[in-house]
């Protein structure tokens, strides 16, 4: 099957969301950027970027993977975070995106009047793929998450999970995939995804990660997954594997 179609990439149109924010709806994974029901920047602080920042413990610095990059609401939400908090850890965030047109683009997007303050971020990243500060540093690398990967030397404190759905971009999904991911962890990781997908939690699971449930007021249920044990409900795998045989992960030979 043909996972990516560049000749469609750049069909995209403005889709408004229901926390008066806008997304984008990408014609190539026939899927927008965010939830519209949940809202764009509703979803990145309160399914990434909150739950992240409350279970990651105090550290002087904070390592980010932003998979992938898309409009940046995730990355851009963690500066808006930690500015409005007074929470004053360096942070690097580093995010593959495979589309460059569109990070080149953003500078001209409407985004919510929350990003007011850190336009300035938004058009060196626009410009660059890159932004730093005294706090920040931010990298934008552009490419295939799964060959940019490999490449990185960090270990990552908190991972944002927000690839396309595993029906339209599954080997972001894949078991391999998230061996990928585990090898670029640090001790102390928390990977959060909006996905509750059996096979998700499979595909993490089968990697060594703990899975628990996340929810929020106002948005569907996602998973956090983490090396170690989280003051969160943990989801018994074993149990659910036990109760339905046909449990599987995604795997890479699934989409040869």
């Amino acid at each position: 099957m043909a996972l990516y179609n560049k000749s469609l990439r750049s069909f995209k149109k403005v889709i408004p969301t229901s926390d008066n924010t806008n997304t984008l709806y990408s014609t190539e994974f026939d899927e927008c950027y965010h939830s519209t029901k949940d809202g764009a920047l509703n979803e990145s602080l309160n399914k990434h970027i909150i739950p992240a920042f409350n279970l990651l413990k105090q550290k002087e610095k904070i390592i980010i993977l932003d998979i992938c990059f898309g409009l940046g609401y995730n990355t851009l939400a963690t500066v808006y975070y930690c500015k409005t908090n007074n929470i004053k850890t360096k942070i690097e965030i580093i995010s593959p995106e495979i589309d460059e047109d569109l990070v080149k683009s953003l500078k001209d997007f409407s985004y919510p009047k929350e990003f007011d303050s850190i336009l300035h971020i938004i058009n060196s990243i626009s410009d660059n793929l890159h932004y730093e500060d005294e706090q920040f540093k931010i990298s934008v690398i552009v490419g295939d998450a799964r060959k940019s990967l490999p490449t990185l030397t960090q270990r990552f404190d908190i991972i944002y999970q927000d690839a396309f759905s595993p029906k339209n971009n599954p080997l972001l999904w894949t078991k391999e995939y998230f061996a990928l991911l585990h090898e670029s962890c640090s001790n102390d990781i928390i990977i959060t995804t909006y996905s509750s997908a059996t096979t998700v939690r499979m595909g993490l699971y089968e990697n060594g990660f703990l899975i628990y449930e996340h929810s929020a007021s106002g948005i569907r249920a996602g998973t956090i997954a983490s090396l170690k044990a989280l003051d969160l409900k943990l989801i018994d795998m074993e149990l659910k594997i036990s109760r339905n045989k046909e449990a599987k992960s995604l795997k890479d030979s699934d989409f040869k």
